[in-house]
């Protein structure tokens, strides 16, 4: 299939650019649908599945689509992984907080706690990237885990992209709110070519 080169008329982006604003746009809704907090394993495999349609089908992602995709993956175990990411990010934060106030083997402890949020981070982008998690977290997490040693690859990128994440949301903190769509976008993509 042949892609346009031409804007068309009335349209707001060419169709070079229409992948980078449908990312930036879906990272937005992402950000938004994850203010409850409990919700964002599920924003984020909507994230996910809105790109890779966007991708794969050269479907455009609107805001309708991502809602019903969002509305049709919004269910009790969504809320019980998004309940489990806030306990284990204040568990992370504590542990943050005491090595901080001068816990006995800080200096080794803290770069410990970096390594594995990292590693975190990465599993739990893996497992939001997985079919699975759209029926069953603890299915995705468990591919996501074993792929994760499989193709350690993978990590690898994911791993840049998080940390590029943080950086770009920590120099220039509204860019929080949009870095979850190339967040997703490399998820995906890790989940296909690596």
């Amino acid at each position: 299939m042949a892609t346009a080169t031409k804007r068309e008329p009335g349209e707001l982006v060419g169709p070079r650019f229409a992948l980078f604003a449908d990312v930036l746009a879906v990272g937005l809704a992402t950000a938004a649908a994850s203010l409850p907090l409990v919700t964002a394993p599920a924003a984020m495999s909507t994230a996910c599945a809105v790109l890779d349609r966007r991708v794969r089908e050269d479907a455009p992602a609107t805001a309708g689509g991502y809602l019903r995709v969002l509305r049709d993956r919004l269910r009790t175990g969504d809320l019980l992984a998004g309940a489990g990411l806030l306990a284990g990010g204040a568990l992370l934060l504590f542990n943050t907080l005491a090595a901080g106030a001068g816990l006995p083997g800080a200096v080794v402890f803290r770069p410990v706690l970096l390594i594995a949020g990292g590693l975190l981070a990465v599993v739990l982008l893996r497992a939001c990237a997985r079919p699975e998690s759209a029926t069953s977290w603890r299915a995705a997490l468990r591919s996501a885990a074993y792929d994760g040693v499989r193709r350690p690859r993978a990590n690898g990128v994911l791993l840049l992209a998080v940390a590029t994440a943080a950086v770009c949301a920590w120099a220039y903190p509204p860019l929080a709110f949009l870095v979850p769509g190339p967040l997703a976008l490399a998820a995906r993509a890790t989940e296909h070519h690596l």
